[in-house]
Formats: structure tokens, C-alpha cells, sequence
């Protein structure tokens, strides 16, 4: 991991699972005199250090602030990781709250990890399967992952009016990085619905 700007990104256990720990930019500010804070700008998260701080400070600042990070965004995982019940609730209130009731799914489950999926849908059947890495992500990221399938019980494939349906979500962009991030960084290649949003798409 680089501290200063780099791109390299590594894996930090979680419990039994892996999860991707993000890239880490280090601003240092000579208005700083003893604060230090760090928030996360999608895949990656900024900390932000007095100027006078030497390097082996600013290595272990950075660790107890990505430690403090990771669990503020523990306590903020979904509800909707406890079960598949709690699974289909959270889907109806977000098709209620950006895709005007519309998407009713009939089933939405976790299931075993997908080689190339964070989730699937069949519209044909109102189904929706959602891979077991991603129960220990923070819930604004899964909810993107949610919307993003209800999204095809109302428009098949990936054109211009299926992105319209998913950007009602406010932090469609910040969780695709996220996303991104956490496939490139346990070398994944994981992706939603093996399908990328078309360039010209609104």
C-alpha cells in the first residue's frame, strides 16, 4: 500500500472474510496543527495530516484512521445482510423510495459467491440473487446493488433508460467506484451483470 498517492491496493482480513482495503491519498496542510480526519472519496480514502508530522506518525495515524473508518462502516451495514427475508424488504422499500413502487420482485436471496457477478436478476421471474461477498459492505452499497436489479424488472439490458431508473439512487457513482475498487483490489474481475453503462447513456 502507498501512502502518498500511489495505487497500489492490498486485503485486510475482516473476520473470516476478505474485503478490499482502498487506496489511500495523504494531504498534508501547514494550517494543520495537531487534527487529523479521514473520509472516504469512493474507492479511496483521504487523510488529512499536519505538515510537520514525520513519516513513522503519519503511517500509524493512517492505520488508526482506516481502523476507525472501517468500523464506523461496519456499524452502518444493511439490516438486509441478516437474511433473505430482510433481503426483500429492503428491495420493496427501495423500489417505493426511487423506482415509484414499480419493481416488484417475487424472490430476492443471498446466494454462494458468483465468478463474475455481484448479483443477478430474471425478470422473467421477478428473481434476484445476490452474492454472499457483499454482505459486508456498507449498506449504501449494497442498496446500489439492489436498485441496479430492480432496475431490470422495468428495463432489460443496460441502454439509456435503464440508467435513468438507477441514478435515482444518489450514490449510484460513489458505489459504482466502490465496487470497482473492491474487484480490482482482490483481483476479482467482478462486475454487475458481466455488462458495463453505455458511454453515451444520460
Amino acid at each position: 500500500m502507498r501512502l502518498t498517492g500511489g495505487t497500489d491496493c492490498r486485503l485486510f482480513s475482516l473476520g473470516s472474510r476478505f474485503v478490499a482495503e482502498p487506496q489511500v491519498e495523504v494531504r498534508r496542510s501547514k494550517r494543520r496543527r495537531q487534527t487529523v480526519s479521514a473520509y472516504r472519496d469512493g474507492d479511496k480514502i483521504v487523510v488529512l495530516l499536519p505538515a510537520r508530522m514525520t513519516r513513522a506518525e503519519e503511517k500509524r495515524w493512517v492505520a488508526d484512521m482506516l481502523s476507525r473508518l472501517q468500523r464506523s462502516e461496519t456499524r452502518r451495514r444493511s439490516p438486509a445482510r441478516e437474511s433473505d427475508e430482510a433481503l426483500i424488504e429492503r428491495c420493496r422499500e427501495l423500489s417505493a423510495r426511487y423506482l415509484d413502487g414499480r419493481a416488484e420482485p417475487s424472490g430476492v436471496r443471498w446466494v454462494p459467491p458468483m465468478r463474475t457477478r455481484w448479483a443477478s436478476c430474471t425478470p422473467s421471474e421477478a428473481t434476484i440473487r445476490v452474492s454472499r461477498r457483499l454482505r459486508d459492505v456498507p449498506g449504501w452499497v449494497l442498496d446500489y446493488v439492489l436498485v441496479h436489479e430492480l432496475a431490470h424488472l422495468l428495463v432489460p439490458g443496460h441502454g439509456p433508460d435503464f440508467w435513468k431508473w438507477v441514478r435515482r439512487y444518489p450514490k449510484t457513482e460513489r458505489a459504482i467506484g466502490f465496487l470497482e475498487g473492491l474487484s480490482a483490489a482482490a483481483q476479482l474481475g467482478i462486475g454487475m451483470d458481466g455488462d458495463t453503462e453505455p458511454q453515451d447513456a444520460d
